[in-house]
Parts: C-alpha cells; structure tokens; sequence
C-alpha cells in the first residue's frame, strides 16, 4: 500500500539501561509484527513497519535485564490476532497479551484469548487497523466476568470530560503512553486532568511509557516529557507501569535506544522503592502475573 509509509527499524543494538533493573522487571507495552507477506496488513493502515519478530524482541529483553512482557496487538494486523497469540505461546508464562477485537467476537474466542494469556482488549483512534471508541462499553461489558481490562490508545486532550466519559465503565481502563498528547498543551489540558482524576482515584492505569510520541522537540532526554510523568507519579504510583514501546512503530526522526528509554526511569521516578513498583508488583497486579520469589 503506497500511501502507508514506511517505519525505521528500531535499534539493533540496545545498550543495558545504568539504573539498576529489578528480578521480575516487566515491560507492559511492545509489539511483535509478522511479515506482510505471511500476516496480510490491513489496507486502512497508517503505517507500513518492518517484521518485528518474537526473538528480537527477547534479544532486547535481555539487554536491558527485563523478564515479563505484555504483548499489545499492533494495528498493522487489525483484528487478526494469530502473530501475538503465537508469540504467547512461545514466551508461556512469561508474557501476557493485549487483543484487538470488534463485536462480533464470540465468547468461546474471548474464552480460548483468556486461556493463552491475554488480559486485555485494546480499543485505537490513532492508528488505521483498530477499533473505535464506539465499542468500548459494549466489549468492556463483554470481558468484565473475565477480569480483563480496556487498553486506551487515544489522545486525552481530545476528551475535555476524559473522566466524566469514563463513567460507569465495568473493567479497569489502561491508558498508553501517559495520554498520547503533545507536551506543548502543558499538565494542565483539561483531558490530561482527568486522566490525573481517574489515575488518582485507582480507576485508571497509566503507562509510563512513549515520551517521542509527547515531545515537542524529539532530544533525549525529552525534557518537555518530565512534568507529565511527574504528574501521573504524584497522583498515584500504584495505577502506573512501564513499557518499551519497542519496536517503535511510526515514530518520527529520532529513534531511541530502549536501554536508554529505562534509564529515563531514574528521572521521572527518582524513588528506587517506587520504580520497583512500577516495574514488578503494579504490572503483576494488572496482569496476572505471579509474585516474584
């Protein structure tokens, strides 16, 4: 498809992060991408990226000292799940899953999902290949006798009322990349407010996670991204994970380092007690994960 256009390659070479990386350290956000020619892209997407495969994502891992991950369907592949449910498989209990679904999904493939290891439905605005906002009470109410939740990749300075939307919605809300939204609206944005609001009330999660699809300016170490963080810590470090982003799909200019991307950690979350939070305990509560040791 032409008018998709092409994604850099992440990194090859991911450094080991300085900050000191917990037993049972997580990454919740990251994608694993079949082949075009293997697992057809949908048309309607936004982007075209490179094969992003299962052992480059553990060569990563490995550098920076992670041992969980949660796999986030990429949008590239649409509803067909079939590449991140593989990966699951292969990684067993290490990881977990994040599906993209509509509403014609059948209970006994929400069911077969539960049983591989996915704990949660993505809904996407942003992207071409996801589904809209428009099905998220109908497939929250659809997963809430599963436990799952409802992973948000949005922009919430488009939501003025984000806290006041979120009413009445059955299963937590995870929200990637601490709102998606350009620093240059500043902390106060009404819809990053609410997002304080419900992260603050233990109604929502946010990842810590993204600052190049924030930044103003792309320079490392995203300065212009600190408040925002600082801002979802103070609320409530217990509703908060973190996550690569790898392999940084349709990400403009610049092209981080995920070692590098860990060790802004010691920045936004100067606490070492609470980055072992974030890290281990946070994501084992929000997915399912066994306690370490």
């Amino acid at each position: 498809m032409p008018d998709a256009p092409l994604c850099q390659a992440p990194d090859p070479a991911p450094r080991r992060p300085t900050i000191a990386v917990p037993a049972g350290a997580c990454d919740t956000h990251f994608h694993v991408i079949g082949s075009n020619e293997d697992s057809p892209y949908v048309p309607q997407r936004s982007f075209t990226p490179p094969p992003a495969p299962l052992s480059a994502l553990q060569h990563m891992h490995r550098a920076l000292g992670i041992e969980r991950g949660v796999i986030v369907q990429v949008s590239v592949h649409g509803t067909d799940n079939r590449v991140m449910l593989a990966a699951l498989g292969a990684a067993e209990e290490n990881f977990r899953g994040i599906a993209v679904v509509d509403e014609t999904i059948t209970d006994e493939a929400l069911a077969d999902m539960d049983a591989a290891g996915v704990r949660g439905l993505r809904i996407n605005i942003l992207y071409g290949g996801g589904v809209g906002m428009e099905l998220l009470r109908g497939l929250a109410a659809r997963v809430a006798g599963l436990e799952w939740h409802m992973q948000l990749l949005i922009d919430v300075s488009a939501f003025p009322d984000f806290a006041r939307d979120m009413d009445g919605i059955p299963v937590p809300i995870v929200v990637d990349h601490m709102g998606h939204m350009s620093t240059a609206r500043g902390v106060d944005d009404p819809g990053f407010q609410g997002l304080l609001a419900l992260v603050r009330e233990g109604r929502a999660w946010a990842k810590l996670s993204g600052p190049t699809r924030m930044t103003v300016d792309n320079r490392p170490p995203w300065p212009d991204v600190l408040p925002f963080a600082e801002a979802l810590v103070a609320a409530n470090p217990d509703r908060l994970v973190w996550g690569t982003d790898w392999p940084h799909v349709a990400t403009p200019g610049y092209m981080p380092n995920d070692g590098e991307l860990l060790d802004l950690l010691a920045d936004w979350v100067p606490d070492e007690a609470l980055r072992h939070k974030i890290l281990v305990e946070n994501p084992a509560a929000l997915y399912g994960f066994p306690p370490v040791g």
